[in-house]
């Protein structure tokens, strides 16, 4: 078969199975002009639904599965229009929010801050100095995301993208059984990918869904760190456009998986030191505009009073900013007890 050529169906099978309005797909493959052979490159490369199709790019199509283009756009047309990826009214996108769960962060101060806690169908970046509580967050988030509704879970599993070597099984194994969960199984309901390069970082993004379809109690995307590959192999202002078009890429690719599958994807990120600030605090997460765009949620930590951590709550798009405080234990995030707000 010819990469531009499109498998016909006979009008039998059309008449059958209706037309895109009424028909509702359930295989790749039912997509007119998508036969066995196109859906099996479509697959390989990563598109496991309907709705991957719906929002992918038709010329990534082509690269991706060595298809012709009126043939990619043809089949990215119909996945939208099977999708019903149209306008809603106020009232619909309302109850579509209701879907929207959170996760426990292990302090009701930072769960107030978060507006219940880490959110499903969004990006929460947190960003701060080295030692400010970034990974133990994630640890915590990787723990609480196994528990049950009613204790501040999902009752879901996470994958966690390393890329600077910080993921320690025993921190995990800690906090797991202070939660009550068996510190084993909790591990294994954990996907570990460490990446060791930018790219490779691009392409264990790209595999998520394949997990997701494997396991779909999957609910929790890690990335620990998100910029750190990225700011170590880019240097120099020649090589930053390049950059800032990557991580653009990986982040709305994140932000899809959050909307397919209803997951929650958190991200910590590096700082620098701006010197063009003369008062108040001169620390600026790195990747610039890009992730503040892309991100829902951003939170700054930092180093508070007796060992506690302050988080601020930088932008969210329904939440005033604000602060809250809490500290990092063996038995993992708590809120301050009385000696220590003191």
């Amino acid at each position: 078969m010819e990469d531009d050529e499109i498998e016909e169906q006979n009008e039998e099978e059309i008449q059958e199975k209706g037309t895109v309005s009424d028909f509702e797909y359930k295989d790749i493959k039912d997509l007119p002009g998508v036969g066995s052979t196109i859906a099996s490159k479509i697959r390989n490369a990563g598109y496991q639904d309907i709705i991957a199709l719906a929002t992918a790019n038709p010329m990534a199509l082509v690269e991706a599965c060595g298809i012709g283009e009126p043939t990619a756009r043809k089949i990215v047309a119909e996945a939208r229009e099977a999708s019903k990826m149209n306008f809603m009214s106020g009232l619909e996108f309302e109850d579509k929010r209701k879907t929207v769960q959170r996760i426990s962060t292990g302090s009701e101060a930072l769960n107030i801050l978060l507006g219940g806690g880490v959110e499903t169908q969004s990006i929460t970046e947190c960003y701060g100095e080295y030692g400010s509580g970034k990974s133990q967050l994630a640890f915590q988030l990787a723990v609480n995301v196994q528990l049950p509704l009613e204790k501040g879970g999902l009752d879901g599993h996470a994958v966690w993208i390393d890329t600077e070597g910080t993921f320690r099984p025993a921190r995990v194994e800690q906090i797991a059984a202070v939660k009550g969960l068996d510190p084993k199984q909790a591990l294994q309901n954990i996907k570990i990918g460490r990446a060791y390069s930018s790219d490779h970082q691009v392409l264990l993004v790209d595999k998520i869904p394949e997990l997701v379809n494997a396991d779909p109690k999957i609910r929790l995307i890690v990335i620990d760190s998100m910029m750190a590959l990225f700011r170590a192999e880019y240097v120099g202002r020649g090589t930053l456009a390049d950059r800032q078009q990557k991580v653009n890429v990986v982040l709305h690719t994140l932000q899809r998986l959050a909307d397919r599958f209803n997951i929650a994807v958190y991200i910590t990120n590096q700082v620098m030191a701006r010197p063009d600030v003369m008062f108040g605090d001169p620390t600026a997460a790195v990747g610039g505009h890009i992730i503040g765009h892309v991100a829902t949620y951003r939170i700054y930590l930092r180093k508070g009073r007796k060992g506690s951590r302050v988080a601020k709550l930088v932008d969210s798009p329904s939440l005033p900013e604000g602060e809250a405080s809490f500290e990092i234990t063996s038995s993992g995030i708590l809120d301050l007890d009385e000696e220590k707000k003191k």
